[in-house]
């Protein structure tokens, strides 16, 4: 099996159909490549089925046009876990206090139903990573490894509150807030984008 990013990335958008086929109200996922090599603080956990059901939460809300998280995206509301309890995720009774809800984990049924989508998935992670990690400090990274910038990665467009956007990878926001020059408020990826990408 070949580890480069695309392939990781069709095995996530196969992954994405399977959840889709128990619940065809989910949007396509635009960008399955913006999953590979991020985490996301307010999902908890780093890329897996576990963590694409959570993003799938988010886009079934965003379909549905309801508000799941509050908080510049942190704080997951309980609307965002009647969702998630639907798509067969649970959570410990008491909201985390910065982060709500966000903490979901698969109940048995959920592991039961994607078994073999969550092999699949697994395995191409697994192969990823091993690939990934032979990649030293000798490997030839193009000038964006030399100029300390992100490395590249997908950019998802960030808007600020007088309506400017830039584009931008979300690993870099996440580091610190991108400020506008015209309101002085910092740019966010808005939630309908972030039900695809997290």
């Amino acid at each position: 099996m070949s580890t480069t990013p695309p392939v990781l990335a069709a095995e996530l958008a196969g992954a994405w159909a399977d959840i889709q086929r128990h619940h065809p109200e989910l949007p396509d996922l635009a960008a399955p490549e913006s999953l590979i090599g991020e985490s996301s603080s307010a999902c908890g956990h780093e890329l897996s089925f576990e963590r694409l059901l959570h993003e799938a939460v988010h886009g079934i809300a965003a379909a549905r046009g309801i508000r799941d998280t509050s908080r510049a995206g942190r704080y997951h509301n309980r609307r965002f876990l009647a969702i998630a309890e639907e798509l067969g995720l649970d959570h410990p009774e008491e909201p985390h206090p910065s982060s709500g809800f966000s903490l979901v984990t698969l109940n048995s049924e959920a592991k039961q139903r994607y078994r073999q989508t969550i092999e699949r998935l697994q395995h191409a992670l697994k192969a990823h990573t091993v690939a990934t990690a032979a990649d030293t400090k000798r490997s030839f990274r193009g000038p964006a490894a030399r100029h300390g910038s992100s490395g590249g990665g997908v950019r998802v467009k960030a808007v600020c509150d007088c309506g400017r956007n830039v584009r931008v990878v979300p690993s870099v926001l996440a580091q610190a807030p991108i400020m506008c020059g015209g309101c002085g408020k910092p740019f966010r990826i808005p939630e309908v984008v972030g039900a695809a990408v997290g």
